[in-house]
């Protein structure tokens, strides 16, 4: 895996960053392709929708950061879903909606210089910050829900980084360390919560990401994780999600490249050698593969379709795809 251009110390930055510069390297009709069947997702009301219902700021989230990834945010793009995300403000929203809103409005900050969320109101920062805080428990990790009694490492994750994107101290960082350390399995992969069974990509990644974040990842067994990570990779050459699901999904393909690119930077060169068994042609088959004639991807080889959600997926796992080759 290669060093990542452009590195920050901000988390959704130097991820911003790694995928800008691989996309880069897409063919130009991939990129056209997939810009305008992402813009053709935007709704009248300046948000994005899933496959089901309205538009919310969840996918509104990941549309733009599709579009952000192909460097596709145009000012009319930016205006119309920088006034949808204002407009949830004054809604009653799900914690998952809250965080998505300060993801989406950081998106529009970096991309095409919109606020959303004004740095003048401190009461908006504060009032996340306090809606999060909520979620603690008592093993020092975040739940889902405030009624939850324990930590998810995935919640911990997603709480740590919207507390990074709004500029607000971490509360008791040792505790989310101590946390995130007691979710990991012999094999080097890590558990969504203590009663878990199997370890998983996803919430591995997420650990990874927790103390990315904190700047604690010298903390953590690399090579040990790495090698979780890459014999999650499947016959289809993308990777599955923990070891009792016999198929690839682009969700944990992405997330599995990200975090061995992540890894590789903490890892000696002699342990960068088990990357020798990880099959980079195959993952970059597979992605390829799960993109739609139309535009589009869509989420696993039986899927038939394409979705804002797994479009940034697929993009995402393209870009590292390419920056890997490098």
């Amino acid at each position: 895996m290669s060093d990542i251009p452009g590195a920050s110390s901000n988390y959704l930055a130097r991820l911003t960053a790694a995928l800008v510069a691989g996309a880069s390297s897409m063919p130009a009709d991939v990129r056209s392709r997939h810009t305008n069947w992402l813009m053709g997702q935007q709704a009248s009301d300046g948000g994005f929708a899933g496959r089901e219902g309205g538009c919310d700021p969840y996918y509104t989230a990941f549309a733009l950061r599709g579009l952000m990834v192909l460097n596709a945010i145009d000012d009319s793009i930016a205006t119309r879903a920088a006034e949808f995300l204002k407009s949830c403000l004054s809604s009653r929203q799900s914690i998952v909606d809250m965080i998505s809103v300060v993801f989406g409005a950081a998106i529009l900050e970096i991309a095409a210089g919109k606020v959303v969320l004004s740095d003048q109101d401190d009461s908006w920062r504060l009032k996340i910050a306090d809606l999060l805080e909520s979620l603690r428990t008592s093993d020092g990790g975040y739940a889902k829900t405030p009624e939850g009694r324990a930590g998810s490492t995935y919640q911990t994750f997603l709480t740590v980084l919207c507390l990074e994107l709004i500029d607000m101290p971490v509360k008791n960082p040792d505790d989310i360390v101590k946390f995130i350390q007691s979710q990991e399995c012999v094999e080097g992969g890590y558990l969504e919560i203590r009663a878990g069974k199997r370890a998983g990509v996803n919430p591995t990644a997420a650990a990874v990401g927790t103390l990315r974040c904190l700047h604690r990842v010298d903390q953590m067994n690399a090579f040990r994780t790495a090698e979780f990570l890459i014999e999650r990779q499947t016959d289809e050459g993308g990777f599955a999600a923990n070891t009792r699901i016999p198929f690839a999904d682009l969700l944990s393909t992405f997330t599995g490249l990200w975090t061995l690119t992540e890894l590789a930077e903490q890892m000696s060169e002699d342990e960068r050698s088990v990357f020798n068994r990880f099959d980079l042609d195959a993952a970059n088959r597979y992605v390829r593969q799960m993109q739609c004639e139309s535009g589009g991807f869509i989420g696993f080889a039986l899927d038939q379709t394409a979705d804002v959600e797994y479009s940034f997926y697929g993009l995402g796992a393209w870009s590292l795809g390419e920056l890997a080759k490098a």
